[in-house]
């Protein structure tokens, strides 16, 4: 028989969850693989569904390959540690008694962290690079004096780089800026 934790009731400064608890939740794997779950499929989900998910997940294998062992080893570390944690934490909330898991406004929050951290970020060094290595090559290319890329003058090239990587590091930017000023409007909110 399980035991079902009674939460207290929350007021407006415990509706936010602090950065040292939002480390603390996405710095391990199954928690990330957690959220990420809720955020694909909404919720309610099952412990089962979503043991399925997270150990699929970390054995790199579709959810109809993984194997019993494989999903009883997550499904136990879920019930047992993580999926409590982060009820306590108000992150989710967990029905131990009915097997289920279902996002809260807290949920919604760290969502927006989950883009941040590696893994579902947008390559921009990558980009960057490849940015920077195009431009090496073209450059290169031009130097040797390699036909059909000479019919267009050096000049010409120059910009289209130069526009390339302003509009780039422009959208990056006002990207980098939107996540700030929504991570200041939550901690402002929080603060009140």
């Amino acid at each position: 028989m399980s035991k079902q934790v009674q939460k207290p009731e929350s007021t407006d400064a415990q509706e936010h969850i602090s950065k040292g608890e939002i480390f603390d939740v996405l710095q391990n794997e199954r928690r990330r693989h957690t959220l990420q779950y809720l955020r694909e499929n909404g919720g309610p989900v099952s412990l089962g569904d979503l043991a399925s998910h997270v150990a699929a997940q970390e054995y790199d294998c579709p959810n109809a390959e993984v194997t019993s062992a494989q999903r009883k080893r997550v499904y136990t570390t879920l019930q047992q540690s993580h999926l409590p944690r982060m009820d306590e934490a108000g992150i989710i909330d967990y029905d131990d008694d009915n097997g289920t898991i279902t996002r809260t406004e807290q949920t919604e929050e760290l969502t927006v962290y989950l883009e941040i951290v590696p893994g579902s970020e947008f390559p921009w060094r990558e980009y960057y690079l490849s940015l920077g290595a195009v431009s090496l090559a073209v450059v290169t290319i031009l130097w040797v004096g390699v036909y059909p890329f000479t019919l267009i003058p050096p000049l010409v090239w120059a910009t289209v780089f130069s526009m390339v990587l302003c509009v780039s590091a422009g959208y990056h930017t006002y990207v980098a800026r939107e996540m700030t000023l929504t991570e200041f409007t939550a901690q402002s909110e929080c603060d009140d």
